[in-house]
């Protein structure tokens, strides 16, 4: 988004139903690793369907600033001409991520392997997540990573983080590591080191989390295997180039979510999203709104990008309440705040397990969810790893909602005060630009009467 921000904005209950058919922003986990990969690459990498959230920013500058060379060529299009993946060079400041925990995870892994040193800062939201996740295993294999010391768990590190150099002489090792959470970072920062290391990388998660890194080193010509959740990366034989690529990013499922709940949980309304990226690993949510009963029509468009992408319509049927939990939750972990909206407006309870990754997200989501849901008069209960949430007929009570600096809670509670009796207000909304810069015009395109205020 350009021009003033937007910090607070006034949503007012819907008249009538939301009606339309919109684009939504290209997919960022994917804007993020098309920047990362290109500026390894040998040559010239061309990507078309930027879409500018800040989080994707941040990575672009931090790619420039060690000697990449990220070029815009037209609105939305971006020409990358790589270093090489040795080819690197030191930043000469820190390297903000903003609020980006993709791209500090993932630079963490490239610069593992780097024989310089550098520092990853970003905002006040960023600074509180846990970091070791990812530096744990990245010192197993000789990375030199320190960060700042957890306030109150021990062992744990937060940003911001220093990385490298190593040692002279030394080089990153063979990994073997087997990780206690499903997370597309932690693999892909794990990945990215390897394609540093002399030797082996074996990578296995509890199930499968989003393969966009995966998919796109396959595509590159790195020697990966797949079997189920197991990944082994061996670059014995490997030249370690990677050819230049032209990539269009395909819509964002992420953001579509947000639009398509809305449909389904307001009478008279049928919105359509074009152009989504339709993963298998990131459809989670279009399989748990199937199963409470939304109305969803998805109609395959082909591929962009080596992703599977489909035009997906949404409208309202009456819901009920089901039982989230297992191998779909980490295919619908960032859609886990929207979903809640669903739960609230479906008829009976709604139980969410698995989902204790959520509690070191932008926000403490689980929490930060319960204290929104609560505000709107929904009845809920907060668990170690999820919600119990009960279904409210009726509108619901118009709130006033503090984001907590998360735009996935910000988006959220805007969803459910369409629904309020009365306008709701939603601060510390800048956050949304992050990952959704237009999300206000959107639905004001769709007919939804919002105010904003800079």
């Amino acid at each position: 988004m350009s021009g003033n921000r937007i910090t607070e904005i006034v949503v007012h209950p819907l008249e009538k139903g939301l009606v339309g058919s919109v684009p939504v922003p290209s997919d960022k986990s994917i804007g993020h690793r098309a920047l990362l990969f290109s500026s390894l690459c040998d040559g010239v990498s061309n990507i078309r369907g930027f879409s500018y959230g800040e989080d994707n920013v941040s990575t672009a500058n931090a790619m420039r600033a060690m000697g990449a060379v990220v070029e815009d060529t037209a609105p939305g299009e971006l020409r990358v001409t790589g270093t090489g993946l040795m080819g690197l060079k030191a930043p000469k400041d820190a390297l903000d991520c903003g609020n980006s925990g993709t791209t500090m995870r993932l630079l963490t892994g490239v610069l593992a392997g780097q024989p310089f040193t550098s520092k990853l800062i970003g905002d006040a939201s960023l600074t509180r997540r846990p970091m070791m996740r990812v530096v744990g295993p990245l010192r197993a294999r000789g990375a030199v990573i320190d960060g700042a010391p957890h306030p109150t768990k021990q062992g744990e590190i937060l940003p911001p983080l220093v990385v490298g150099p190593l040692p002279e002489g030394k080089e990153l090792g063979s990994l073997e590591y087997e990780s206690k959470v499903s997370s597309a970072q932690v693999k892909s920062a794990i990945l990215l080191s390897g394609l540093y290391a002399h030797g082996t990388t074996w990578f296995k998660e509890p199930t499968l989390s989003r393969d966009h890194t995966e998919r796109m080193l396959h595509a590159l010509g790195v020697p990966l295997r797949t079997v189920g959740t197991m990944i082994e990366l061996d670059p014995a034989g490997w030249d370690g180039k990677m050819p230049g690529f032209d990539i269009e990013i395909p819509g964002d499922a992420s953001a579509a979510a947000f639009l398509l709940v809305a449909a389904q949980i307001y009478p008279g309304s049928r919105v359509t999203v074009r152009g989504v990226g339709t993963n298998p690993t990131r459809t989670g949510l279009l399989e748990i709104a199937k199963h409470m009963g939304a109305g969803l029509e998805i109609v395959p468009q082909g591929e962009q990008g080596g992703e599977p992408i489909a035009e997906i319509t949404g409208w309202y049927e009456p819901l009920r309440g089901r039982t989230i939990s297992g191998e779909v939750v980490p295919r619908a972990i960032d859609e886990i705040p929207i979903a809640c909206a669903l739960a609230a407006r479906a008829s009976g309870t709604t139980t969410i397990r698995d989902a204790e990754e959520l509690r070191v997200k932008e926000s403490d989501r689980i929490a930060t969810m319960a204290g929104v849901l609560r505000a709107f008069g929904v009845t809920c209960e907060e668990l170690p790893d999820g919600l119990v949430i009960e279904g409210k007929e009726g509108p619901l009570q118009p709130a006033r909602i503090e984001s907590k600096g998360d735009h996935r809670i910000a988006m959220t509670a805007a969803i459910l005060a369409l629904g309020a009796s009365g306008p709701s207000t939603i601060v510390d909304c800048d956050c949304i630009a992050t990952s959704f810069p237009r999300f206000v015009g959107t639905l004001r395109a769709l007919g939804a009467r919002i105010d904003a205020r800079t």
